[in-house]
């Protein structure tokens, strides 16, 4: 396997860049002190196809492969962890399972919405002991 970027994933890593640069960068601090989940940012990532990476364009999504998945998450993160952890939640945890393991109904009622950010995705987990810790 070839593992050197091709042009698309080079041109993928440099939009995620620019936008994190551009959108995210400026307001960090902002965001950060008011405790703020940009929601703005990532139905702009979604306008961009960000949201719905791994998603096939028969689901509206970039139907790009984890090479641009990888490269994205990166840029992203190297301006903001958080919005980076996030878009990789959205794009693995609940996309991703839904690609997965989700009937065909599923996959066209959820992924297209999921891939341009209509909706945002979550991914619930809990642990067995986790009351036991509490108390």
């Amino acid at each position: 396997m070839n593992f050197q970027q091709n042009e698309l994933t080079t041109q993928v890593a440099q939009t995620a860049k620019d936008f994190a640069l551009q959108y995210i960068k400026p307001h960090l601090m902002e965001w950060d002190e008011s405790q703020e989940f940009p929601l703005h940012i990532f139905k702009e990532m979604g306008k961009l196809g960000l949201m719905g990476v791994l998603v096939p364009e028969q689901y509206g999504g970039s139907g790009l492969s984890y090479f641009e998945y990888s490269v994205i998450i990166q840029e992203i993160a190297k301006v903001c962890g958080s919005i980076g952890l996030s878009l990789a939640a959205h794009n693995s945890l609940c996309t991703g399972h839904i690609l997965t393991f989700g009937n065909e109904e599923q996959k066209k009622k959820y992924l297209p919405k999921l891939a341009t950010a209509e909706h945002i995705g979550a991914w619930g987990l809990t642990e067995a002991n986790a009351r036991k810790r509490c108390r």
